[in-house]
């Protein structure tokens, strides 16, 4: 599968193709609903996708999973070494000893990703080795900027619009922000254990809770009616945050919707999980079950063979692709 979507993608370079493979490998190890949601893609566009994942994972192993004996300063050279090798690989097309930037750096050339949201990625990343936590979520929006809003601009020139581009990247920042915040609500356990919490303090506060409280949770395994109350707060605070992104995703080109809307239902999923566990998130990781992953995937593939059969009659019909997206994008409407 890894050679079809290479080949379908137009890499030919064996290194390429090796720093490519890479970042699936990433992908399918540690993003399990996301590497899922890519198999509904046109073969042609996951190479990208796992490229633009690995290079985030890999950044964010720097600053949470590398040797845990490295200082703030060691893993602050470590991301200042990445940032150099990204700007050397965009200026080269990715001429980089790093794998994940050479493929990364290629993705970004044949997409025309604009560098500065790499910038921006690696400025919150800089970040985590200092922020503990955020007073307000007008604060840790200004942080998921650059930490989620980029990713969704990042994979809009490769998931293609029906729109202008600048029409829909409003929305597509916005589900990156959706994600994340889902993230950090499955999270909160495990980020505590790395001394940040996520949510907004203005937010625990108003149900009572402070970061004594919640570490007393986790360490002893007690619930808390307060904490529970700020959970429920917070997960209202993010399905608002998916609705309002939800609009974008019909302006992506039919062929990408599909896994967009698996992404959107499985991470939408973990919600669901973490209600159905009585929000006890600082004790056990809530996931999607096998079950509705396997309905979600289901419902995902019936809308691709819909999309592609459809934009094969409007290819014959008009002998060109939807419009708004990239030229940079190789075609490939070959059933996956």
């Amino acid at each position: 599968m890894t050679r079809r979507e290479l080949d379908a993608a137009g890499i030919a370079d064996p290194t390429l193709r090796a720093a490519y493979t890479e970042c699936r490998r990433l992908n399918a190890r540690h993003g399990k609903s996301y590497f899922l949601a890519t198999r509904l893609l046109p073969v042609d566009r996951r190479s990208a996708v796992h490229a633009l994942y690995g290079f985030a994972r890999w950044a964010d192993d720097i600053v949470d999973t590398l040797d845990h004996r490295q200082t703030p300063q060691e893993r602050d050279r470590l991301l200042h070494r990445l940032e150099g090798d990204l700007a050397q690989g965009l200026r080269t097309r990715g001429g980089s000893d790093a794998p994940v930037v050479r493929a990364v750096a290629d993705t970004a050339e044949r997409y025309g990703i604009e560098p500065a949201l790499f910038e921006d990625f690696l400025a919150a990343m800089r970040s985590d080795l200092h922020v503990t936590d955020y007073p307000t979520y007008a604060a840790l929006r200004s942080y998921m900027h650059g930490s989620a809003a980029v990713i969704g601009l990042q994979m809009l020139p490769v998931l293609g619009t029906v729109v202008p581009r600048e029409e829909a990247a409003p929305y597509a920042a916005a589900l990156g922000v959706a994600f994340q915040l889902t993230n950090f609500l499955r999270d909160v356990g495990e980020d505590l254990d790395r001394g940040r919490v996520y949510l907004p303090a203005d937010l625990l506060t108003s149900h009572g809770v402070d970061r004594p409280l919640l570490e007393w949770s986790r360490r002893t395994g007690r619930a808390d009616p307060r904490i529970r109350a700020a959970l429920v707060d917070a997960e209202a605070l993010t399905r608002r945050v998916y609705e309002s992104a939800e609009k974008g995703i019909a302006m992506l080109d039919p062929r990408t919707r599909p896994c967009i809307r698996a992404a959107f239902t499985l991470y939408g999923g973990i919600l669901d999980a973490i209600a159905d566990q009585e929000y006890t998130v600082l004790h056990r990781r809530a996931v999607v079950s096998r079950k509705r992953r396997a309905a979600t995937m289901a419902t995902g593939l019936v809308q691709v063979a819909g999309a592609r059969g459809r934009f094969r009659i409007e290819r014959r019909s008009t002998g060109r692709a939807a419009p708004h997206t990239s030229e940079r994008i190789p075609s490939s409407d070959r059933p996956s």
